[in-house]
């Protein structure tokens, strides 16, 4: 486990979470936001990847996973990502159709928000969605991140990027 909140628990990825992922990544509605839905191909690679990042950069996208039940809904965490031009860490996340709307992609990406600051010791965490992608925008914004700049992007046309500072993110908790 990595991250524990209320209702989640969000630890590593493993090949055993390729069913329950593929649910997730293969589905065109959930990924309609995305260049492309995932074949199987590509999400044995996406978990391959993110088990990269855990050795390499010591976090990644985390299978996200119901406390009631063990039931992995999806997947959540910090990846560097060219953002403009710029590697930076970004906050994404994946939730099943069955489970959105619920608050569990802002539960979980909270949760990450604070393990970017706390334990990584990022002074600035982002988030970045192609500019149709209302329900990431406002899961974005429901952790305090804010709009600061959208760009050129060949694969979604126009990007919109979400921020919110270490020392942003501290007033919030402290409700200023």
């Amino acid at each position: 486990m990595i991250l524990e909140t209320e209702r989640l628990i969000l630890r590593e990825l493993i090949y055993d979470d390729f069913a329950d992922l593929y649910d997730v990544l293969s589905d065109s509605d959930i990924m309609q936001h995305y260049p492309y839905t995932f074949d199987e191909n590509r999400v044995r690679n996406w978990i391959k990847r993110n088990i990269e990042r855990y050795r390499n950069d010591g976090f990644g996208l985390w299978a996200v996973v119901l406390k009631e039940n063990g039931k992995m809904i999806g997947d959540c965490g910090i990846t560097m990502q060219n953002i403009n031009g710029e590697m930076l860490p970004e906050i994404g996340y994946h939730i099943h159709r069955n489970y959105q709307r619920k608050g569990y992609a802002s539960e979980a990406a909270a949760e990450c928000i604070k393990y970017a600051f706390e334990k990584l010791g990022f002074d600035r965490v982002y988030s970045y969605m192609k500019y149709t992608n209302i329900p990431s925008a406002r899961t974005a914004e429901k952790n305090g991140m804010k709009f600061i700049m959208d760009y050129p992007d060949p694969d979604n046309r126009v990007t919109k990027v979400y921020s919110i500072s270490k020392e942003e993110w501290e007033k919030r908790l402290k409700g200023e």
